[in-house]
């Protein structure tokens, strides 16, 4: 697709194609940060220290191929581009990646438990990178208008919020249907994994046939810049919107991702008091209360995409980003305040999280291909792969860390794990505190960052618009001397 191409608004349809590439991504994310804390804990039977030392190595691995991947896909080259072949020849192996992440190995002892578990997660994580780093860097490749952009991505988290939605919701009534049969937790966790995993394919095999990269200029072998380690780490310091931008991401989800690790042992230890099968009756259906308040949360945050879309395009990305960091802060507070048993505040409450649920998936993942743009002026060479590769090797590095803190908190608060028999399971004082504190207050912290680097943030619609003229101009000159060559 050429640039005169790409530079008009893309039409509906090929953004829901390209969108719906999320599901498969969304589905693996939400599965992992809502209930794999608890899967290891409560069915794999692994001490949560032990369990945070194995995410935490397993994370860091997938932390350095990221960069590795982005790399890699910038000096792909094929007929079909250089993102696209990754989509067709991964589709299958990363939906064979859920079923690796959900077993639970039949070892007694706990060193071989965590072995086991580190090395599924690092096998898991290397195949969904190969997925996911080329498809993140097709966005700026296929959208170039700053406007575009947020449009362009909010189609892409409508479906990742529609395909979290359906995995929040239904992954839990699976589990205790196929429990209720007489099957095993660990059969239960196979059969979910095996359900998203295949939903997965048919969207990557769909982007690959119909999205199309933009054409690249012929690379000059002889004037082109060799990359080495020094000189992109170089690169990545001297990009000040990139360094700004990269606060702003990381610090966005390491609070997201802390929410989404906690919120099962908030809702199942502290709301329903241990009742590991309460109910909550949502629109006359009885419902788990995982299920209740993480399909109301996604249900609103669905809904709400267009607000901050117009939002966006009304005032700017920066200002409203703000507008939902500063409603994220009030219901983190107010999170400290729900009491055992208010389901209804607890409902209200998910039902605002919502609201900024689709803020934080929007607009930071909207600011991002502004950066690339700013280090092709600089540069003169367009490295998507590269840059998305850092920013999940830095934002997977730092919620590694978070959230190996964050278990490790709740190992040494007094936290233990029901056996498979029980129904009503009580945690320690201490432990119901330490749930509390990092479901809500500690996210504050989190929050304050992202908000006193997004107002520093240095991009905004005019100067991007600046910077897509100059880079025009600069092609438009590359082909006429070109021609005359």
């Amino acid at each position: 697709m050429s640039d005169n191409v790409t530079a008009r608004k893309l039409p509906v349809w090929y953004k829901l194609i390209y969108g719906s590439g999320d599901i498969g991504r969304a589905s693996f994310n939400t599965l992992r940060m809502l209930f794999y804390a608890i899967f290891l804990t409560d069915v794999v039977g692994l001490d949560a220290r032990l369990a945070s030392f194995a995410s935490l190595v397993a994370i860091i691995w997938d932390a350095i191929n990221d960069p590795i991947v982005g790399a890699l896909s910038d000096n792909v080259r094929t007929k079909w581009g250089r993102r696209r072949p990754f989509l067709l020849v991964f589709a299958v192996p990363f939906a064979l990646a859920f079923l690796m992440l959900w077993w639970a190995p039949p070892w007694e002892s706990q060193i071989a438990l965590m072995l086991t578990i580190m090395l599924a997660y690092m096998i898991s994580d290397t195949l969904q990178t190969l997925i996911s780093v080329p498809y993140l860097a097709l966005t700026p490749e296929i959208a170039v208008e700053y406007d575009e952009r947020t449009s362009l991505t909010t189609f892409r988290m409508m479906w990742n919020l529609i395909a979290s939605l359906l995995t929040a919701a239904a992954a839990p009534e699976i589990i205790k249907a196929v429990v209720g049969g007489g099957a095993t937790l660990q059969q239960a966790y196979l059969l979910v994994a095996a359900i998203f995993g295949g939903l997965s394919i048919i969207p990557f095999l769909l982007v690959f046939f119909v999205v199309r990269e933009r054409e690249l200029p012929p690379v000059d072998v002889d004037k082109q810049e060799q990359l080495t380690f020094k000189s992109t780490l170089k690169e990545f310091v001297q990009n000040t919107p990139f360094k700004y931008a990269t606060v702003i991401y990381v610090a966005n989800w390491i609070a997201f991702d802390i929410v989404s690790l906690m919120l099962p042992f908030f809702l199942l230890y502290w709301v329903a008091s241990g009742d590991l099968l309460a109910k909550v009756n949502l629109f006359g259906v009885n419902l788990g209360v995982e299920t209740a308040a993480l399909g109301m949360m996604f249900l609103i945050a669905i809904l709400t995409l267009p607000l901050w879309n117009w939002l966006a395009v009304r005032m700017s990305k920066k200002k409203a980003y703000i507008i939902g960091l500063l409603l994220w802060i009030v219901i983190e507070a107010l999170v400290w305040t729900v009491r055992p048993g208010q389901y209804g505040y607890m409902l209200a409450l998910s039902f605002l999280v919502g609201i900024f649920t689709s803020n934080a998936h929007v607009i930071p993942e909207a600011m991002f291909p502004d950066v690339i743009d700013w280090a092709e002026l600089k540069t003169n060479q367009r490295r998507e792969g590269t840059y998305y590769g850092a920013i999940n090797f830095i934002r997977k590095l730092a919620t590694a860390i978070a959230s190996f803190l964050a278990l490790q908190i709740l190992g040494w608060s007094g936290y233990s794990a029901p056996d498979g028999a029980t129904t009503i399971f009580t945690q320690s004082q201490s432990a119901l505190t330490a749930i509390r504190i990092l479901t809500g207050p500690l996210i504050i912290v989190f929050l304050v960052i992202a908000m006193v680097f997004t107002l520093r943030y240095p991009l905004d619609r005019d100067r991007q618009h600046r910077i897509r003229r100059s880079l025009e101009r600069r092609m438009r000159r590359a082909e006429c001397k070109e021609k005359r060559g």
